[in-house]
């Protein structure tokens, strides 16, 4: 994958003290958390380590996906101009808001379901970077999510399954190469910068995660595809059925002889998949059929 710019690589934080969780906040509260398919990242020192990852420059508006009990958020507020930290456990709500009036006089916090607000009215301004420690079982979904406001993120970092991450940063012809994969190659440049293991949350999952970072654009914004969404769909019609080949998961969009000649056009094997394709070999085929 492309490596981040100089700029993004010489804008690391100085080193922070360790912030140590308060007495009584993994109990029942992480029990409740637990149910919402999130995990407490409790270790103060992989806080610091992932902290040390992420771009921090004064000034800059951060979202931020899952407060928690403000784990990075206290870290975060020192080095940043303002965080939307949306939270939707009730039961974190109080702790967090009274720390905000208290202690972080640029922290916004917000209650709701990260895909269910409309984050237009309170993200005003210019770009603005997302970091969160993400539900596993919606990840995909609230990454399309922020792909809807691709033009305004300058970059995305999040604690993902270790799994999902390796599927992201998959290439052409790698097995976990897929629709997430292209999906997110198009917006945005995605690495793995840390592998985390299960004893740094509360409650430990049963899987390793990685800390993901994606810095937008990605290779889609030298295409000039006219219609994304349509392209996005057919994006996601050639990955239908991965064993199949591209002919015959297009069949039910277009003729044979409609798709036999689009591969040729391509210079592509009539036996081509989806998965030996390129960002770029895609919106060649998307422009060839549609």
């Amino acid at each position: 994958m492309p490596s981040k710019t100089v700029a993004e690589r010489s804008h690391r934080v100085k080193a922070a003290p360790f912030v140590r969780a308060r007495r009584g906040c993994y109990t029942r509260t992480a029990m409740a958390r637990q149910r919402l398919g999130q995990y407490f990242l409790k270790n103060p020192e992989w806080r610091h380590r992932i902290l040390e990852t992420l771009p921090l420059r004064p000034g800059e508006s951060w979202l931020e996906i899952g407060a928690g009990h403000g784990e990075m958020t206290e870290l975060l507020s020192p080095q940043v101009g303002r965080i939307l930290a949306v939270e939707t456990d009730r039961l974190l709500l109080p702790g967090l808001q009274q720390r905000a009036r208290a202690e972080w006089k640029n922290v916004e916090i917000v209650a709701g379901d990260i895909l269910a607000l409309n984050l237009s009215p309170l993200l005003t301004g210019g770009k603005f970077r997302v970091y969160g420690n993400l539900p596993y079982y919606i990840t995909s979904p609230i990454l399309q999510r922020l792909f809807g406001a691709a033009p305004r993120i300058s970059s995305i970092h999040v604690v993902i399954q270790l799994e999902v991450a390796q599927r992201i940063v998959a290439t052409p012809g790698h097995r976990d190469y897929g629709y997430l994969s292209a999906l997110c190659q198009f917006y945005a440049r995605p690495e793995i910068e840390l592998r985390i293991p299960p004893g740094a949350f509360q409650p430990p999952p049963k899987v390793d995660s990685a800390l993901l970072a994606m810095f937008l654009p990605g290779a889609g914004e030298s295409l000039a595809i006219g219609n994304e969404a349509r392209f996005l769909e057919f994006l996601q019609r050639c990955f239908a059925q991965k064993r199949k080949t591209l002919r015959n998961n297009l069949r039910a969009a277009f003729s044979s002889e409609r798709i036999d000649r689009a591969l040729a056009s391509c210079r592509l094997r009539a036996d081509a998949r989806a998965e030996q394709l390129s960002i770029p070999q895609f919106a060649a085929l998307f422009a060839e059929l549609v």
